[in-house]
């Protein structure tokens, strides 16, 4: 087996990398806002009369809902992670 044909894989800088792991927390922050957003204005539409789809308003509303845990479920493993990585000894 000659050594050049074996695959090498790149590693970017950590610079890189906290600037990917930031803009995928930004994204599923944006999706988010973008999925509550969308929730409370068919709540809003729905008070006031000018939509009468209340599966459709009740969808959106759990589908928000599920989001939020989500993210907030993610968040939390997320900080145990750090934690965890600040106990460790060096």
């Amino acid at each position: 087996m000659n050594v050049n044909s074996i695959p090498t894989k790149k590693v970017g800088s950590s610079v890189e990398s906290k600037q990917n792991f930031a803009n995928v927390l930004k994204g599923a922050v944006d999706s988010l806002n973008k999925i509550q957003i969308e929730s409370d204005k068919k709540t809003e539409a729905l008070a006031s009369g000018n939509i009468d789809d209340l599966h459709d308003v009740m969808i959106t509303a759990q589908k928000a809902s599920i989001t939020l845990e989500t993210t907030v479920q993610i968040q939390k493993k997320v900080i145990d992670a750090y934690n965890e990585i600040m106990r460790m000894q060096v």
